[in-house]
């Protein structure tokens, strides 16, 4: 076994929720060793071509994770590891909600675009209606409008996409969410808590709903806090400073100054140090995939790797 590679008891915990060949397409490579790949990629930020000869054909490791990008099956595995961890009472659902810079490397530009509507199908004819047998093509996840479509964008940092999350108070990524880097923060808000989905072990419902929330400035406005009085999920977040003048300035009509606990408030911070365990893993530190759903995964993978050695 390589430094970073599963270990036996990492590799039962994911083995009986992968994915089993049907026997009409031939059989997957083995399952373990490619995923050895994907996760030495992760850690490293290699090129795929550059793959050690022991994770098999990089190509063969190249599409098994986008592959499973796309499919949202890295989405599963984290959410069978939380739901494990949170059968044993291991969660901590005190969480935070914050974001992060990547700097996009100039290899993650020049995605494909998607083709235009009407242009030519695969049945030989263009136009709106295809023909019988014309071959249908494959539900594709969202992007492919150029640099933005793909979750890249300009900010202060240049070439950049911006990683929006939710950590439990164990430093431990619950949601992630791809967005282009000038993105403000409060409009992800509502999509990070929302793709919050913890399944039971056994019968109920997955749970979304955390016991309590802090976040920073960023998400001091109103809808923000309509959203979590609405469901019911406390919260501490600090007042900005010219909302509390204007509030102010108003002398009765302003209305009360929303709660603010400052002992709850300095556990935020786990947030903070769940981005930095993120990082630890140089493909996501940097971003080098081009489509906006594969970063996503790669993050996922990353955090897959987190919360099985937490």
């Amino acid at each position: 076994m390589g430094r970073g590679d599963l270990t036996d008891a990492e590799w039962e915990r994911l083995r009986p929720f992968l994915p089993v060949s049907n026997g009409r397409c031939g059989r997957w490579r083995d399952h373990r060793q490619v995923i050895d790949g994907i996760l030495h990629r992760v850690r490293t930020g290699v090129q795929w071509r550059d793959l050690p000869e022991r994770f098999g054909p990089w190509k063969t490791v190249y599409e098994r994770h986008r592959l499973w990008s796309a499919d949202g099956t890295w989405e599963r595995l984290l959410q069978q590891v939380q739901a494990e961890a949170d059968a044993a009472g291991e969660i901590d659902w005190d969480i935070s909600v914050d974001s992060t810079i990547v700097r996009a490397h100039q290899h993650a530009a020049g995605a494909r675009a998607e083709p235009p509507p009407g242009s030519r199908l695969k049945g030989g004819r263009s136009g709106r209606t295809p023909e019988r047998n014309a071959v249908a093509e494959p539900r594709r996840p969202p992007g492919g409008g150029g640099a933005g479509g793909e979750g890249l964008g300009r900010s202060r940092g240049g070439f950049t996409s911006k990683l929006h999350l939710s950590a439990d108070g164990r430093c431990r990524p619950l949601s992630l969410i791809v967005t282009p880097g000038q993105r403000a923060d409060c409009t992800q808000f509502k999509p990070v808590l929302e793709k919050i989905r913890v399944p039971r072990i056994g019968p109920g419902r997955p749970r979304n709903k955390p016991d309590s929330l802090a976040a920073d400035r960023a998400y001091s406005n109103g809808p923000c806090r309509e959203y979590l009085r609405r469901r019911g999920i406390r919260h501490t977040i600090p007042e900005k400073t010219d909302s509390q003048t204007a509030r102010l300035r108003k002398g009765s009509r302003g209305g009360r100054p929303p709660g603010f606990d400052e002992d709850r408030y300095k556990k935020r911070n786990t947030v903070e140090r769940a981005i930095n365990r993120l990082k630890h893993a140089r493909a996501v530190a940097t971003r080098y995939d081009k489509r906006g759903y594969v970063f996503l995964g790669t993050a996922t993978a990353a955090a897959l790797v987190i919360w099985l050695r937490t």
